[in-house]
């Protein structure tokens, strides 16, 4: 069950919204069976919704004889106490959902040591009281009171931790995400070096990046039709038809009111999407929310401080759409109110993937630093690395060596000034 106050404006119909928190409880194996809203211009101090609004949770809580209430915005801690005290049955906030799917969907090592650092984030300042001791030690990572929603990740049977003790895994946490950071910043410092472009597919959860790296790159992804059915990053080599090569990785999907729990944790994978030269904004174009997903994506990329990054907008499920078929993909118009050089396609068909890659060339050779040059032939090992990291233009070849015009990354046009006709600046 859930429920919505109008607290603040959102772009989401109120009805629309809880309609995605039961899809987020069904994520993370409940049954929603039923729901209630209440426009309010501000939230109830002390129960978020009014009392009366209350007294009819209680009696649909007797009439639908069930075990949980979810409310799709966070409560204070005070609230959910009110809340439980009064209508005596488990209250669960939109944020503790979420970090609960997490939990069941991180596989990594780097993806269980986020969301365990973002439920105790949460967790800390919701505790009762201080215990000096613990039943056994944090951080197993299993089910926790008998599998209870909500309770995932830390593997704790009793809520109320110790603070002393939270403060330190807490802090050990982030001394192991600092390596991981760091262990990264390393990584893509080598990327940087090697001149292959990094695209990175960004949007809301279900909008089908998981589907499309497949199509792409034949990644194996775990898909589902389930909201945040992925949640670890993958990267993967794809060629474009000019034989380039660059690194297309799949993110973590936002949803609206993601927890800044998550945001925090996950700052280390999501500075994936700082590193990229061009996001792919992938949206589910059959969904009826589609325009409010596309401005959540957006808040969370302002968000993020990646909001000015080049940015190709990808319309999926184009394949479910009544009466559409391949060859009316080119054409088919948007309505949305998005930027007209979207490209529409069905990652699950292959509809318009050949388009969406020359969309991609096109993008990345904007990017890039015009050059001519004259490449003696013993130089050959530079032609073949601007055949594969660059736009070859044109190509001759002479008694001195190779004229090649085209363009570069910025990263490798010191590799090629020396033989370069035009001066580089």
């Amino acid at each position: 069950m859930g429920a919505e106050v109008a607290a603040a404006p959102n772009p989401w119909p109120a009805e629309d919204s809880l309609r995605e928190l039961a899809l987020l409880a069904d994520t993370a194996g409940l049954e929603a069976v039923g729901s209630l809203y209440q426009k309010l211009s501000n939230p109830s101090p002390k129960y978020f919704i009014g009392p009366g609004k209350v007294q009819e949770v209680a009696a649909c809580i007797s009439r639908l004889d069930c075990d949980l209430v979810i409310f799709d915005d966070e409560l204070t801690p005070g609230q959910t106490r009110n809340l439980e005290k009064e209508l005596n049955i488990g209250v669960l906030d939109r944020t503790a959902l979420i970090l609960d799917i997490f939990a069941q969907h991180a596989h990594t090592h780097e993806g269980r040591l986020q969301v365990e650092l973002a439920q105790y984030d949460y967790l800390l300042p919701r505790l009762r009281r201080q215990w000096t001791h613990l039943e056994r030690q944090a951080g197993g990572g299993g089910m926790s009171a008998g599998g209870v929603v909500g309770l995932r990740g830390p593997g704790e049977t009793q809520l109320e931790l110790d603070r002393r003790l939270i403060n330190q895994r807490i802090a050990w946490l982030k001394e192991q995400l600092a390596d991981v950071h760091r262990h990264r910043e390393l990584y893509r410092k080598r990327r940087r070096q090697s001149g292959v472009p990094i695209v990175a597919l960004v949007g809301y959860t279900n909008a089908g990046k998981s589907t499309l790296i497949n199509a792409l790159t034949d990644a194996d992804v775990h898909t589902e039709d389930r909201l945040f059915a992925t949640l670890d990053p993958t990267t993967r080599q794809l060629t474009l038809p000019g034989s380039r090569h660059v690194l297309l990785t799949d993110t973590v999907g936002f949803i609206q009111k993601l927890p800044t729990q998550l945001v925090a944790a996950f700052r280390a994978t999501l500075e994936e999407i700082s590193e990229a030269d061009l996001l792919l904004h992938v949206l589910d174009i059959t969904h009826p929310n589609a325009q409010e997903q596309a401005q959540s994506v957006e808040a969370t990329l302002q968000e993020l401080e990646v909001a000015d990054k080049p940015v190709l907008t990808v319309l999926n499920k184009v394949d479910q759409m009544p009466g559409i078929d391949e060859a009316e993909v080119e054409l088919l118009a948007g309505e949305l109110g998005l930027p007209e050089d979207y490209i529409a396609v069905s990652a699950q068909r292959g509809w318009g993937l050949a388009t969406l890659c020359r969309h991609i060339e096109q993008e990345l050779a904007r990017m890039m630093v015009a050059l001519d040059a004259m490449i003696p032939y013993q130089r050959n090992d530079l032609v073949a690395l601007w055949h594969e990291r660059g736009v070859v233009e044109s190509q001759e070849f002479k008694a001195e060596g190779t004229y090649i015009q085209g363009r570069v990354p910025g990263v490798l046009v010191r590799q090629f000034a020396g033989f370069a006709i035009t001066p580089v600046g």
